[in-house]
């Protein structure tokens, strides 16, 4: 990934290999790129942390206290079972820039159809607020949290947040393993929303000026911490309406392959996770408490070391 300039940067994290979420993580930005494995599809993601020039005020206030009350004790956690959307996947091949815009919107409609009533009520002022969705095709796309290369989908938090998908990466996965592409899909865009929840509900901010005042062992846990909580959130949303998708059969066994074989690489930093990490949180969200998902399944901040290996 090409290097942004250091006036902007906060920190800038090196590609790791994570199938199927991603974050340009920042204050203000959530990432993923994508290559195929001799068995069957497996992503690459990058990562960069970046204030847009914008914000450069959003995170003004934090103090220690009040930034480990926010991640450790968030109103949200006790919000309860996240609603079933009751939304079936969209009846589309994923094998062209309409059909994969079609079914990201989609989703992203879904997803905002429940998390909002959760947002409600833990009494985030941003309770109701959609993000945007950019599906693109370009090698490499400008945003206000910076000039990202590569197949990237990521999240933005500038202004109302924005999620970026690349969907050339998804018709390459369509090709080679249609329902593999299908769980990708759904798992990336639930990640990415994951962060968009965490950013209307203050963790997201709160969690980036706690990784800026870290070393940077700390802050790598820290980064791993918010990520793993990204995914447990987009797998919370998923569990919660697996009924009516359905996520099922093969859907379920690609969905488990994905999660499973998301997190970091050997010589890459530790930013997201293990692979056990990444799955041990993924079917915490989904599974819930066993009789529903809910946000309070993605304390990461209350787990100790090992879990956010």
């Amino acid at each position: 990934m090409k290097h942004l300039s250091s006036k902007k940067l906060r920190g800038l994290v090196g590609a790791i290999a994570l199938a199927s979420c991603a974050a340009l993580a920042m204050p203000n930005a959530q990432a993923v790129t994508a290559g195929p494995t001799a068995v069957q599809p497996l992503p690459v993601v990058g990562e960069v942390a970046e204030v847009p020039p914008n914000d450069s005020g959003r995170d003004a206030g934090w103090t220690s206290a009040s930034a480990w009350n926010a991640v450790r004790y968030n109103k949200l956690y006790n919000t309860g079972a996240i609603p079933a959307s009751k939304c079936k996947r969209p009846n589309v091949a994923l094998n062209t820039e309409y059909r994969v815009r079609y079914f990201e919107q989609e989703l992203v409609r879904c997803m905002h159809a429940v998390w909002k009533s959760n947002l409600w009520r833990a009494g985030n002022a941003k309770w109701n607020v959609k993000p945007n969705l950019v599906v693109h095709g370009y090698n490499t796309i400008k945003t206000s949290c910076g000039s990202v290369t590569g197949w990237i989908s990521f999240y933005c938090s500038s202004g109302n947040g924005t999620i970026y998908i690349p969907w050339r990466q998804i018709v390459t996965y369509y090709s080679q393993n249609p329902t593999f592409a299908v769980a990708y899909a759904t798992n990336t865009i639930a990640h990415e929303y994951g962060h968009h929840v965490q950013a209307m509900s203050g963790l997201l901010t709160a969690s980036w000026w706690r990784q800026n005042h870290m070393s940077k062992d700390a802050g790598l846990a820290e980064s791993r911490r918010r990520e793993l909580q990204a995914s447990c959130f987009g797998s919370a949303y998923i569990g919660a309406n697996k009924a009516y998708y359905p996520m099922t059969g093969g859907l379920k066994a690609q969905w488990d392959y994905v999660v499973s074989h998301s997190g970091d690489r050997p010589g890459y930093p530790r930013d997201h996770g293990s692979w056990t990490s990444h799955n041990f949180w993924s079917q915490a969200g989904f599974k819930g408490n066993g009789r529903y998902s809910h946000p309070g399944s993605c304390q990461t901040w209350a787990a100790p070391a090992t879990r956010i290996a």
